[in-house]
C-alpha cells in the first residue's frame, strides 16, 4: 500500500505545473460559468440539451485560443472531451425514453453507464500520470492466504459491480423468452427472473474467486462462514428472499394489487426479495413490509380475481316515513353518484328497529377499492340532499323519562292507584 501512496504522491508533482494548474483552474471556471446558467429563467426559455452543450463550447474555444497563442492544453482538451461524452449521455437518455419505461432509463444511467463512463474517465486520467500496468501489480496485501494485487482487485470488483447490476436486463429477456414459450404467468416469469439473476451472480462471483487464485478449501471457509452467517445473524434476511420468491411463483402477491393493512386499503407497488413495497393512499405512505408476513399473518386482498369492491353505508329514518319509498330514494340516490357501479346495481334493505330511527342499510359497487373512502363522502352527500329534498328525517337519539310517584299507605283515602308517565 505504501508503494501506492508513494505513486499517488508522484502525481501532485504533475498537478503543480503552473501550465497544468492554469488548465485546470480554466475548466473550473467554465464549469462555474455554466452552472450560473442554469437559472430557472434560462430553463423556460432554453432547451436542456442546448444548456448543456453551452460549457463544453465554451472549453472548445479557448481550447482554440490557447493553440494559437502557443500555450499547453492537453489537460483542457481531455477534461472538454470527457465533459462532451457526459453530455451525450443526455441525448442517449432522450433516445432510451422512447424505448423503455422511465424508470428503467434512469436505473440503467444511475446504475450501469453514468458510473461505467465516470470510472473510465478516471483510469484515463490516471494513464496520463502514470503507467496502468505499473499499478496493476502493485501488491495490496493476501487473501485467505493468496497475494492480492491492486489489478485483481480492481477487476475483481469490476466484475462483481457488472454482475450485480447487468445481469438484470439479459435474466428478463430470458424469463420472457421463457414466458412466451411456456406461458406461465406474469408473477412467475419474475420470480425466475430473480432466480436466473442470482445464480448468474452465484456462478460469477465464484469464478471472480478463481481468477483471484483462491483454492477450494479458501471458497470451502468462505461457504462455511455464510452459512454461519445464515443460521445466526441473517436467518430473517434469507428467510424473507425465500418468501419473496414463493409469492412471486404463487401470485398471491402481485404489483397493482390491493391489501388491507390496519384496517387502510393499500396498493401494492413493487415485491422485492426482502420486503414488499405498498402505497397507503391516506397519507401517500409508503410501507415496507417484511415478506415473511404474508406467510404469518392473515391478509385481506379486493383484487384477487378482480378490483370491483362492495360498499356499506348505514342511516337512519324516522318512524314515521314509508320504509319502502326510503328503500327506492336510497337506490336511486346511489345510481346518480358518478362513481358508483350500476352493475351490480346499488341495492338499500331495512336492517333493524332501533330506539329512535330504523336503520338502513344501502350497498353498492365501486370499481377501485383505493377510492373507497372519497365515494363514501360523495355517497352520504348525495343521501343528505336527497333527504333533505323530500322532508325525511333523520331523527336525533330520543327518550322516554317515567317519573314515578312515591308509594303511599294504602289506608290513605287520597292514595293514587297509578303512575303518571311523562315523554320528552
Amino acid at each position: 500500500m505504501m508503494e501506492l501512496f508513494a505513486e499517488a504522491l508522484g502525481w501532485l508533482g504533475y498537478l503543480e505545473r503552473s501550465q497544468v494548474a492554469a488548465q485546470v483552474g480554466l475548466i473550473v471556471l467554465i464549469a462555474a460559468g455554466a452552472h450560473l446558467l442554469q437559472q430557472p429563467l434560462l430553463r423556460r426559455r432554453v432547451p436542456r440539451l442546448l444548456r448543456a452543450l453551452i460549457g463544453p463550447t465554451v472549453a472548445a474555444v479557448m481550447i482554440l485560443i490557447l493553440q494559437q497563442h502557443n500555450h499547453a492544453s492537453g489537460l483542457m482538451r481531455f477534461l472538454t472531451a470527457a465533459w462532451l461524452g457526459w453530455v451525450l449521455l443526455l441525448f442517449l437518455e432522450r433516445g432510451l425514453l422512447r424505448l423503455l419505461p422511465p424508470q428503467r432509463v434512469h436505473e440503467l444511467l444511475s446504475r450501469l453507464l453514468r458510473p461505467l463512463y465516470l470510472l473510465a474517465i478516471l483510469l484515463l486520467l490516471i494513464n496520463r500520470l502514470d503507467s496502468l500496468q505499473d499499478l496493476a501489480v502493485i501488491s495490496v496485501g493476501q487473501f485467505f492466504g493468496t497475494p492480492l494485487t491492486l489489478g485483481k482487485l480492481f477487476s475483481s470488483l469490476l466484475v462483481s459491480y457488472l454482475l450485480l447490476i447487468g445481469s438484470g436486463p439479459p435474466a428478463a429477456m430470458v424469463a420472457w423468452m421463457l414466458q412466451k414459450l411456456i406461458g406461465y404467468s406474469d408473477g412467475s416469469r419474475k420470480a425466475l427472473e430473480l432466480i436466473i439473476r442470482y445464480a448468474v451472480v452465484g456462478v460469477g462471483i465464484t469464478a471472480v474467486g478463481f481468477q483471484i487464485g483462491l483454492n477450494t478449501t479458501a471458497l470451502v471457509a468462505i461457504a462455511g462462514g455464510l452459512s454461519v452467517g445464515l443460521g445466526f445473524g441473517i436467518k430473517e434476511v434469507f428467510s424473507n428472499f425465500i418468501s419473496g420468491i414463493w409469492l412471486l411463483f404463487e401470485g398471491s402477491v402481485r404489483p397493482g394489487e390491493v391489501l388491507m393493512l390496519d384496517g387502510d386499503p393499500c396498493e401494492v407497488r413493487r415485491l422485492g426479495l426482502r420486503a414488499t413495497l405498498l402505497w397507503r393512499d391516506r397519507d401517500n405512505a409508503e410501507l415496507l413490509i417484511p415478506n415473511q408476513m404474508f406467510f404469518t399473518a392473515q391478509a385481506t386482498t379486493y383484487t384477487a380475481s378482480d378490483r370491483m369492491r362492495r360498499s356499506e353505508i348505514r342511516i337512519g329514518a324516522a318512524y314515521r316515513h314509508d320504509p319502502r319509498s326510503v328503500i327506492q330514494l336510497l337506490e336511486d340516490t346511489a345510481r346518480s353518484v358518478p362513481r358508483v357501479l350500476d352493475h351490480p346495481a346499488p341495492r338499500a334493505l331495512q336492517v333493524a328497529y332501533g330506539d329512535s330511527a330504523i336503520t338502513y342499510s344501502l350497498r353498492y359497487w365501486i370499481a377501485n377499492p383505493m377510492d373507497n373512502i372519497g365515494i363514501i363522502s360523495e355517497v352520504n352527500q348525495a343521501i343528505w340532499v336527497a333527504f333533505r329534498r323530500e322532508s325525511i328525517e333523520i331523527p336525533f337519539p330520543q327518550q322516554v323519562n317515567t317519573i314515578l310517584a312515591p308509594p303511599q299507605p294504602k289506608d290513605r283515602p287520597d292514595a293514587p292507584e297509578t303512575t303518571a308517565a311523562t315523554p320528552h
